[in-house]
């Protein structure tokens, strides 16, 4: 588990000041965010053809809770992909991939006005 994301569950008042969003929402949608993937991936793979059975490969680095937690602080704080990927121990093209995979499933669950919230950088 990253750093971060113990931090927010052992201080879920501080959620808002690290990624824009009270806890409660942030639960929300994390919950809507793995629903929505996890259709978009069953869609996906109900249209390839595959000749070896799927389920092999390196599993990720990080969870899918992790991964919705790296692309929203990406956008509360602004911060380099090299410096996201020390903070969740992940190379800088793991949080880059990360960040544009996650980016259009939550622009699909956020409505625009709470995405342009998270995106500010000054601390409330």
């Amino acid at each position: 588990m990253s750093d971060i994301l113990k931090h927010i569950e052992e201080n879920p008042k501080e959620t808002r000041r690290l990624i824009g969003l009270e806890y409660e929402q942030l639960q929300q949608l994390i919950e809507n965010a793995e629903q929505l993937n996890y259709e978009k991936q069953a869609l996906r793979e109900s249209k390839k053809i595959r000749i070896i059975a799927g389920g092999g490969g390196r599993k990720p680095k990080l969870s899918v809770k992790e991964q919705i937690i790296l692309t929203l602080v990406y956008l509360r704080q602004m911060t380099t992909f090299q410096l996201l990927g020390i903070q969740f121990g992940v190379s800088e093209s793991t949080a880059n991939d990360t960040f544009n995979y996650w980016l259009p499933i939550l622009r699909e669950l956020l409505p625009c006005s709470l995405l342009e919230q998270v995106k500010k950088t000054s601390l409330t």
